[in-house]
Formats: structure tokens, sequence, C-alpha cells
């Protein structure tokens, strides 16, 4: 399924993540921010993955969650204070990633017990 196929219900759209898909709440008017987030997210997740030295989703995910605010950081010291970064935009796309991850971590848990 494209990223322009996903389903949209109330407030929520699907995203696949390391072939898994997972419903997250989605705002009005963020659906390709969400799906460009997710796609980054995967390729990330999948990066890690395909090094070998990491197994398991929720370790795959902690990984790649490092990653990601690796970037961010050094981003971040690098913008210049008069910078035109939507930090609102990043806090949401955050809480998006955070969700899917917590998902990811539940669905995982449950098939232990």
């Amino acid at each position: 399924m494209s990223g322009e196929q996903k389903a949209r219900e109330r407030g929520a759209l699907t995203v696949s993540l390391l072939g898994r898909e997972f419903r997250v709440a989605c705002p009005d008017g963020e659906e390709k921010q969400l799906l460009a987030s997710a796609d980054y997210l995967n390729r990330k997740l999948k990066e890690v993955r395909d090094t070998g030295k990491v197994t398991g989703n929720e370790r795959i995910a902690i990984m790649a969650a490092l990653n990601i605010a690796h970037e961010f950081v050094s981003n971040k010291g690098n913008a210049s204070s008069s910078s035109s970064i939507d930090e609102a935009a990043i806090r949401r796309r955050i809480v998006a990633m955070q969700e899917t991850l917590d998902s990811a971590l539940a669905a995982d848990q449950e098939k232990l017990f």
C-alpha cells in the first residue's frame, strides 16, 4: 500500500513500519507530514535492522529513536537562532512516532504472554 493509499478514518492514519501496519492519530491537514515521518522512521528502522548488530523489534526501535534524536540534536546545534524551524510541528511528529513505537512495543509484549 503506498503512502497516498493509506486508510484515513476519524483522525487516524495507517502507517507501515518494518512490514507491520499501525493506526496512529493524525490531525487534519497533517497527513502528508505524518506519512513522510513514518517513511523516514521506517527507513531508519531498516537501517538499524540491516546492520545485523541489533536484534528484536524493541531494540531496533530504541536504536532508531536514538539515531533520530542524535540527528535532531546535532541539527538543532547547527541551526542559527533565526532559523525557521517549526518546533510545534516537530513535537507533533515526535508524539506521533512515540505513539507508533508504543503500539509496536505493546503488540510485541502481548506475544510474550
